[in-house]
């Protein structure tokens, strides 16, 4: 149960220069410098510590938390900083798989209200800051950081790490970060710093270019991961093909800081992979819930994640593909249903954020489509009802916005209070 302290002292957070979770594009502050200063007030926690910092479009999530499972299956003390999150803030500030404590958050943000401050920082970088300030407390041997959003000003990009990675680039947020994959790779391709190798765990011919010449202004090893080889030494720990990718570059990843003093071994990375739910916190991402009928929850929400996970759901589906979508009203959601298999089961609903489409868009969107889709308000309502109704050999497939899979998981939660 959520102290009352801890729930007003979210509230403040998240009126802070309003999160992107919370309000989406009018979220956006393409600068380093109140980062910079509320560090500085810390003594600069982050000239402190040891980091690995992660950019790309999808697969972040992904990629940084195995590579913070595997390193704390080696026994280091590793910092993971990922975002955002579906239940509950803490998840965001991780210390070899637990999250910080209501305390830790309730007091760090005590400081900083009580600080005479001439700026006005963001939700988004006074979490970063809290971060930083936890992990070097706790003295961390290690801190996986994944940004925020783009790269090049993100708030993140403060750090100086052992080595950065770019797990690909598509087309999303191009309202800032670019309208083609050059410009786009440009802005994630900011988080090379001098010196640091960087790993790009997918590339193409609009963004390689790219990735050579900042990598060679900066006189960084560019190491890339593309590859036609299936076949890897150790067995995927999530769902989807797309996931073998991001694998190959947490290996990469590894032998860079193997090359940096780190002891990693053969058995530290099964190990890892094998608890990856237990060393991170990771979930929501290809989640089978249950078994028949086959239900599965996922957070991919745009154009190319979605495409990704609609291949792999395709290739575990046995009987018809039921799906059970959610958007925030800022994406490009017709699109997106285009790609939907026409031989599937279409299901809309509604979450609790007011970033969701509303009702009558939702029911407005579902009169152009053929067959017209079910329209739901509650996600764990849609999802018995459907389950009820569909096959056992059946696939369920529910996923969109992280609000839609957060609105699911907080009521079963609180079914268990």
């Amino acid at each position: 149960m959520q102290s009352n302290s801890y729930i007003e002292t979210i509230d403040w957070l998240f009126q802070q220069f309003p999160s992107y979770q919370s309000i989406g594009a009018a979220a956006y502050k393409p600068d380093l410098g109140n980062c910079e200063l509320l560090c500085s007030l810390l003594d600069n926690p982050e000239q402190q510590l040891k980091f690995i910092h992660v950019a790309g479009t999808n697969g972040k999530g992904s990629t940084a938390s195995m590579l913070a499972s595997i390193l704390t299956a080696s026994g280091e003390k590793v910092g993971l900083f990922t975002s955002p999150h579906i239940l509950d803030f803490k998840e965001r500030i991780r210390i070899n798989g637990q999250t910080i404590s209501e305390e830790e958050v309730i007091n760090f943000c005590t400081k900083i209200r009580a600080q005479p401050l001439d700026f006005s920082p963001s939700f988004f970088e006074i979490t970063f800051a809290m971060a930083l300030h936890y992990f070097n407390r706790e003295e961390c041997a290690i801190c996986v950081i994944e940004t925020g959003l783009g790269g090049r000003l993100d708030a993140t990009n403060i750090i100086l790490p052992l080595v950065s990675v770019i797990t690909n680039i598509s087309l999303e947020h191009t309202q800032f970060l670019g309208n083609t994959l050059g410009e786009i790779a440009r802005e994630k391709a900011g988080i090379i710093k001098k010196s640091v190798p960087v790993v790009i765990g997918e590339s193409t011919t609009e963004t390689l270019p790219v990735f050579e010449e900042i990598a060679h202004l900066t006189n960084s090893e560019l190491i890339l991961c593309d590859s036609k080889e299936t076949t890897l030494p150790y067995s995927v720990p999530l769902l989807g093909d797309y996931q073998k990718k991001n694998l190959r570059t947490v290996l990469r990843t590894l032998e860079v800081l193997k090359s940096k003093g780190f002891s990693i071994s053969e058995t530290d990375i099964e190990s890892g992979l094998k608890n990856l739910p237990t060393n991170t916190g990771f979930y929501g991402r290809l989640q089978c819930i249950q078994q028949s009928p086959l239900t599965i929850l996922d957070v991919s929400h745009n154009y190319d994640g979605v495409q990704k996970t609609l291949q792999s759901v395709r290739e575990l589906t046995k009987g018809k593909l039921h799906i059970l979508y959610g958007t925030s009203s800022d994406k490009n959601y017709e699109e997106i249903i285009s790609l939907f298999p026409d031989n599937c089961k279409i299901n809309l609903c509604t979450f609790s954020s007011f970033r969701s489409l509303t009702l009558q868009q939702m029911q407005q969107l579902a009169e152009k489509m053929v067959p017209k889709p079910t329209v739901y308000t509650d996600v764990e309502h849609a999802i018995s009802v459907i389950q009820s109704s569909a096959n056992k050999e059946d696939t369920i497939l529910v996923f969109g916005s992280f609000f839609l899979i957060s609105d699911f998981f907080e009521k079963k939660s609180k079914k268990h209070l």
